[in-house]
């Protein structure tokens, strides 16, 4: 388990360090790997979503509070009068009446302010692991949308090939029953064909459009920008390890940096809380003015200072339960890291199974089912053409062979998608 407590001398160098592997906040780049038309996308996403631009701010915001969280308090510069007599209110009646300036500082007890430096620092640390797990999920988001708008795209370029196809059976099938050759019902069955993909069609387009909205909204577009869909997209003869992808994910997830992080600035906390038994100390240092006694001496000039210190009389309400918690919270934030730790490998293997059936369906149609699908649509049409098959028969035929072309589609867009999702997993592209 990795931990930034460290010691004091050796703290600043780390600081650079880890803020010179820190990645830029203003960075567009796709954080996932993408084709150019999504990777445009994605970097708009990144550059313009608000909620990013917020995270990026707090993360910036935290920086500047680190040298902030290591100082002291401002030195405190006061003025007093002191044993001023009531009853006259008169300077120079009694020999110890002055008018006074001094200068007060707070001391941390050792070693509070480094740790509340390293507590602030860590907290960016993490802030800046949930700004890259906030850019992988917009990213995975506008890559799944992306690729499902693929898919409905493809779905209404499927429907206009059916809806020619059926068009042309339903005219053979209205000249065969006029020449007395064939039957009204294949009229009424190719009629009833062309209807159910006029509705698929409308339903699709209404699909389209709600993807493009989605996108425009993860995109936080001003006005609705028309997306235009993947086009062309090869099949992903992706070679996965699954070891090696778990490996990855257990370095690299960015979810994972963000629960290790909060182990280390819980266990910064517990060191802390355990300064707290110990007191700060506030010196004051103070120069008195005094003037003339009413004999006409000259009285000298008095300086003056103190120590303060604060005495832990509540130790049991106070530091004891502040320890106590900060224990509790660094247990909660184990916990929370194991959870993720042994759920990670689950995830990745789970994804990388899909991926792998996945591939194997697309095989299964690409080589076998699709190739059979189109000798059955030859074959039917021919055979329907001599009258030795029903309408029926060849018309399905047909429309199988389109929804093969469909699926294998489908497919290759669930691929993607499933890319998308491991790679959010892995904290990066494959």
């Amino acid at each position: 388990m990795r931990h930034y407590l460290l010691e004091a001398g050796s703290w600043g160098l780390v600081v650079f360090l880890v803020f010179l592997c820190m990645p830029e906040s203003g960075s567009a780049a796709s954080p996932i790997w993408a084709p150019p038309p999504l990777t445009q996308l994605i970097e708009e996403g990144i550059v313009l979503n608000k909620e990013i631009k917020s995270l990026e701010a707090r993360v910036e915001s935290l920086k500047e509070e680190i040298p902030f969280a290591g100082s002291l308090d401002d030195l405190r510069l006061g003025f007093a009068i002191l044993n001023l007599p009531t009853d006259t209110f008169s300077f120079n009646q009694e020999a110890m009446t002055q008018k006074q300036i001094f200068i007060a500082q707070k001391f941390p007890w050792f070693g509070k302010l480094d740790l509340k430096s390293q507590r602030a620092t860590l907290m960016a640390v993490r802030q800046e692991a949930v700004l890259q797990a906030r850019r992988l999920e917009l990213a995975r988001k506008i890559a799944i949308s992306y690729y499902e708008l693929g898919f409905v795209a493809t779905s209404l370029e499927i429907n206009k090939r059916l809806t020619d196809t059926v068009s042309q059976l339903l005219r053979v099938a209205e000249t065969r029953y006029a020449t007395g050759r064939g039957l009204q019902q294949d009229v009424l069955q190719a009629q009833v064909e062309l209807s159910k993909l006029l509705d698929e069609k409308i339903r699709l387009e209404k699909r389209r459009r709600t993807l493009e909205d989605k996108i425009n909204g993860l995109l936080n577009r001003e006005s609705f920008t028309p997306v235009r869909p993947p086009d062309g997209l090869n099949y992903p003869d992706l070679q996965l390890n699954v070891k090696d992808l778990q490996n990855k994910a257990l370095k690299e997830n960015p979810q994972l940096r963000v629960r290790q992080t909060k182990i280390d600035i819980t266990a910064v906390e517990i060191q802390l809380a355990k300064k707290q038994y110990w007191p700060d100390m506030d010196i004051r240092l103070a120069y008195g003015q005094r003037g003339e006694d009413f004999t006409g001496r000259d009285l000298s000039n008095l300086v003056s200072g103190s120590v303060t210190l604060n005495i832990p009389l509540w130790q049991r309400k106070r530091q004891d339960s502040k320890l106590a918690a900060t224990k509790k919270d660094h247990e909660a934030a184990i916990n929370f890291y194991r959870n993720l730790l042994e759920s990670l490998p689950y995830r990745v293997d789970a994804l990388v199974t899909e991926i792998h059936d996945t591939q194997r369906n697309y095989r299964l149609f690409s080589d076998a089912l699709l190739l059979q699908a189109d000798q059955w649509a030859n074959s039917s049409l021919k055979a329907y053409e001599v009258g030795s098959l029903e309408f029926n028969t060849m018309i399905e035929a047909q429309i199988r062979l389109l929804r093969f072309e469909l699926q294998a589609a489908n497919y290759i867009f669930n691929i993607y998608q499933k890319r998308a999702e491991l790679e959010e997993v892995l904290g990066g592209p494959l």
